[in-house]
């Protein structure tokens, strides 16, 4: 398998829907703040939602921490509508439909079948600055991401 997208390593640029029929490309967010990426395998199963609420949770910090926060798996736009609206989501999630996003970023797959979990914050600059995977320490990727974003806003000049 290739290597996935790692620490130092440019953020391949993506343009997909959201759930609220917009185009989102990375490129366009970045520069004036940190992108958080997640990837998670599905909308309203039990990991993934507790993760997107503590996404949710925590959204305000990440804002104030010049940070934003786009979701990615391969449900529908109108998936994604749906659960944004159950969850009362404040932030993107984009429909990887296809998959694409998740091999151009080395996504692991668990026993090939469940699609994997994993958060990378993107600088400014688009260079990977933290890359976390696991599918079972939800309160991890939301934190680690967190401090990291934090670390970043203070390298900013004032």
């Amino acid at each position: 398998m290739a290597r996935g997208i790692q620490v130092g390593d440019k953020a391949p640029d993506f343009t997909l829907p959201a759930q609220t029929g917009e185009e989102v490309r990375l490129s366009d967010r970045l520069g004036q703040r940190v992108v958080v990426l997640y990837f998670y395998p599905k909308d309203e199963t039990s990991g993934c939602t507790a993760e997107a609420c503590a996404f949710r949770d925590s959204y305000e910090v990440f804002a104030e921490a010049g940070a934003e926060v786009i979701g990615v798996s391969s449900d529908s736009v109108d998936k994604h509508a749906a659960f944004a609206d159950h969850h009362k989501l404040p932030f993107t999630l984009v429909s990887d439909e296809k998959g694409q996003l998740r091999k151009t970023y080395g996504v692991p797959s668990i026993l090939g079948v469940v699609p994997g979990r994993v958060t990378y914050v993107i600088d400014r600059t688009g260079t990977v600055r933290h890359e976390f995977s696991s599918m079972t320490n939800i309160g991890r990727h939301v934190n680690d991401a967190l401090d990291v974003v934090k670390e970043l806003q203070a390298e900013q000049p004032a």
